[in-house]
């Protein structure tokens, strides 16, 4: 079999300016990859490299020819396993990059038995959890506006990134607007273990269901100690990458928030959520500022989480690509009626280069 490879990156605007405590994103750059078999029938895959975890859209592309040669060499979208593993030999770091790929020969595997690839996988679509909406460091006001806006539009559960100091009143204003929502929190890092157990208390006598990352990642005591003593639960996400992180996040957090980006695939993906569940884990599956491209792959795993955070493209400007239909915050896999991870491509964008 002859599997032809090509890449092209996008440049996406975000609808808002969207700053979370390390920072502000007003664009993001993904890069989409096409697996074409000798029918022309196409996988598609997307990646969201973040420079926190040392990727950018340039590092993505310097890599991309590398693993695409893997999957043309293999010449089999169904030897999953067979690519994965040989794309990690490659290129060992560049996770996002290596997602790209497993994502498109996913697709295109899944797509050649007419299948969604939930359903490849046994998976049931009435299992999945409904996604967050997330809510952005921003001024209170507007924070509880856009909480107010989010309630309206059916979300039910919102996820608050925290990390400055009006951390309370933020909550306190959300908790206001949106009185019958689910609320999470997340504060990327921002606080010290002991800042971490003081503001549980609070966070808890407002109904927030679960802090996730409070402390570094590179202080694995200092989050054991907040998870011995926090009021409410602690989800790990910058301190779990892979299935090989989760022994040692066993014993300091109650969740592990993976994302498709961090993992470097969907094989991998799987293999830490089994791994969460036999450490006792309950899992999350969170996202990036990303395309549907990717969405649609993690919603695939919904019926495996036991919560999600699949809104990274409600806050683009536009998204080139639709996927499984996530406003409101049901994961309508069912629904969506496509093969494959569902994604299509529905508007141009805007391309900023393109590569065979």
């Amino acid at each position: 079999m002859t599997l032809d490879t090509s890449v092209e990156r996008l440049s996406l605007a975000l609808e808002e300016p969207f700053t979370i405590s390390r920072g502000t994103q007003t664009h993001v750059e993904n890069a989409i990859v096409h697996v074409t078999d000798e029918g022309g029938m196409t996988g598609v895959g997307c990646a969201a490299p973040s420079r926190h975890y040392g990727e950018t859209a340039d590092t993505v592309a310097a890599v991309l020819p590398e693993l695409l040669a893997v999957v043309e060499e293999v010449g089999d979208p169904h030897a999953l396993h067979e690519i994965e593993s040989r794309m990690a030999a490659v290129v060992s770091d560049n996770p996002a990059a290596r997602c790209a790929v497993s994502i498109a020969v996913h697709d295109l595997a899944a797509k050649r038995l007419g299948v969604p690839l939930y359903r490849l996988w046994g998976l049931d679509p009435e299992d999945a959890p409904e996604t967050s909406f997330t809510i952005g460091i921003d001024a209170t006001d507007r924070i509880r506006e856009k909480a107010a806006d989010a309630a309206d539009a059916g979300y039910s559960v919102l996820k608050i990134k925290l990390g400055t100091d009006r951390d309370r009143e933020v909550v306190e204003a959300v908790r206001d607007a949106a009185p019958e929502a689910t609320i999470r929190v997340d504060a990327n890092e921002a606080w010290t273990p002991r800042e971490t157990i003081e503001k549980s208390g609070w966070l808890a006598d407002l109904g927030v269901e679960f802090i996730e990352q409070p402390v570094p990642a590179e202080n694995p005591d200092g989050l054991r100690f907040a998870y011995e003593r926090s009021a409410l639960p602690i989800a790990a996400d910058e301190s779990c990458l892979t299935a090989a992180d989760i022994p040692a996040i066993a014993d300091r957090c109650d969740i592990a928030n993976l994302k498709l980006m961090k993992t470097g695939g969907l094989l991998e993906a799987r293999r830490a959520i089994a791994a969460a569940r036999a450490h006792g884990l309950e899992v999350m599956l969170g996202c990036m500022v990303e395309s549907n491209a990717a969405i649609a792959a993690g919603a695939q795993l919904a019926p495996l989480l036991d919560y999600a955070d699949l809104d990274g493209s409600l806050l683009l400007e536009s998204d080139p690509y639709t996927g499984v239909d996530v406003t409101g915050g049901p994961l309508r896999l069912a629904e969506t009626d496509r093969a494959g991870t569902g994604a299509v491509r529905e508007s141009p964008g805007e391309t900023v280069s393109d590569a065979e």
